[in-house]
């Protein structure tokens, strides 16, 4: 879609450019996806010169301008699979941002449940300085996050201590190249806590932390009082009660898995 209304493009762009009817730009695929008449300058970061990722000896480093190519080349079973849940062609592939996903906050995106599943931590800049805020707490709601005015997702960070440890995937649509209903990750932890993540099926990212594998009951339980029924996601690719169905059956098969 055309954003007739952008009269410049800044480039390379920094946050001290920043002003009103300024938007920052990535890869551009949500960007560019529905109508912004509000923006006047687009803010290019793709010729900032990151490094699309950094592994360090606490963790890997993507920077926000990472694409999802380049991502899923690192051959690490979750990262792959998180990457698939795309479902998009390798042209949006290897134009689309880790950073575009997990600023658009959409439920159903892919980027959101790693980082969450994964203790990710965002990096942000912005004109009063950089901050750290985890990917569980990034995006607050359908489409909105935490991001202030001016600031930019500078790079997600994956702690070493998760990258490697036991995981479950499951995901699924109302069609088989739909966009993800429900995505939920668990994983078990080197004290042997289990983690469960609930994405895509709610506005926002759930974690559900455990010391030990919980009976079936247990999880129920926890699920029904810590995910709202006003949480659950009401659109085209999916009912609530449909949704709401999928979490419970996928977190026990997850539990199951990891028990």
């Amino acid at each position: 879609m055309d954003l007739n209304t952008v009269a410049e493009v800044v480039s390379p762009a920094s946050v001290d450019q920043w002003r009103p009817g300024d938007a920052w730009l990535g890869g551009g695929t949500a960007l560019f996806a529905s109508p912004s008449p509000e923006i006047r300058r687009l803010l290019d970061l793709t010729t900032a010169g990151w490094e699309p990722l950094t592994w360090r000896p606490d963790g890997l480093e993507i920077a926000a301008t990472c694409t999802v190519a380049t991502l899923v080349a690192q051959e690490h079973e979750l990262i792959e699979k998180c990457c698939h849940a795309f479902l998009a062609s390798f042209k949006i592939w290897n134009v689309a941002t880790v950073g575009g996903n997990l600023c658009a906050s959409l439920p159903a995106g892919p980027m959101i449940a790693l980082g969450a599943a994964l203790d990710g931590v965002c990096r942000l800049l912005g004109p009063s300085g950089s901050r750290e805020v985890p990917v569980r707490d990034f995006v607050t709601g359908e489409g909105c996050n935490v991001l202030r005015d001016g600031e930019l997702l500078r790079s997600l960070f994956l702690p070493h201590a998760f990258l490697n440890t036991p995981s479950a995937f499951r995901q699924g649509s109302l069609h088989p190249y739909g966009r993800s209903a429900a995505l939920l990750i668990g994983r078990r932890d080197a004290d042997g806590a289990f983690v469960l993540t609930v994405t895509a099926s709610t506005t926002r990212p759930y974690v559900l932390r455990f010391a030990s594998p919980p009976e079936p009951e247990m999880l129920q339980v926890a699920l029904a009082e810590r995910i709202p029924e006003t949480a659950y996601v009401r659109d085209v690719h999916g009912l609530p009660a449909w949704r709401r169905h999928l979490t419970r059956m996928y977190a026990e098969q997850i539990r199951a898995e990891l028990s």
